[in-house]
């Protein structure tokens, strides 16, 4: 049976992460989340205080920094993030990473720096990555590459009740003003922005349950495998 990559890109909170966790549980791959890697930068970069504006500054910051992922202890099916050795999986997720995230990905040099790394990463084939850029700029070849998108009321209440698992209460309202954010800056930045690509299989998961996602992508993805 032949192995593929599967490319799963699209807006925040429409599904993409927890999808793509599920197709390659099912499928027996490999899952790369691409969003993590970025958060795993913004979260050196606050940490540290990097000036995003200064490129040798954030030049020196970004040798200074490795990503990994390891099978998470919660489940032998997920994996935690690690940055320089140390789990920052939880740290990650919190509000104050996502008010940054877009700004940093926005960077010449660190989009360089993880599409680097995703492209190793998924080399060896048999992978599901998600992300903003996966099937229009590190796998322009994938075998199947999925674009998703939903309603963003729709989107503020997922992204909600995830941080709400995590014990962090934030407004609606702030969370919907927070994608509309990374929306814009997603779609209008120079390096690597958020756009379907031309082949890629548009999945509206607005009223699509989580169930029915999967088995969207994991029928698409058969037909791949299996022609």
């Amino acid at each position: 049976m032949r192995k593929i990559v599967i490319a799963i890109d699209g807006y925040s909170a429409c599904g993409k992460s927890s999808t793509a966790k599920k197709v390659a549980e099912i499928l027996g791959y490999s899952y790369i989340d691409s969003g993590a890697m970025y958060r795993a930068v913004t979260l050196f970069f606050l940490e540290n205080h990097i000036t995003l504006t200064n490129d040798k500054e954030v030049a020196k910051a970004l040798q200074n920094i490795d990503i990994d992922f390891r099978t998470s202890r919660r489940s032998a099916h997920n994996s935690d993030t690690y940055l320089n050795g140390l789990n920052v999986e939880r740290e990650i997720r919190k509000m104050e990473i996502s008010n940054s995230v877009s700004q940093v990905s926005s960077i010449k040099s660190v989009r360089g720096a993880m599409v680097n790394q995703q492209r190793k990463l998924g080399r060896k084939k048999a992978v599901v990555m998600d992300g903003r850029d996966i099937g229009t700029v590190v796998f322009p070849d994938a075998e199947l590459k999925v674009f998703m998108l939903a309603d963003v009321n729709i989107r503020a209440e997922r992204r909600q009740q995830e941080l709400f698992e995590r014990k962090e209460v934030i407004s609606f309202n702030r969370i919907v003003k927070n994608l509309k954010m990374r929306d814009e800056i997603d779609t209008s930045r120079t390096e690597s922005p958020l756009r379907q690509a031309l082949d890629a299989v548009v999945v509206n998961t607005t009223f699509m349950t989580l169930e029915e996602q999967v088995d969207e992508v994991v029928n698409l993805a058969l037909n791949k495998i299996l022609a």
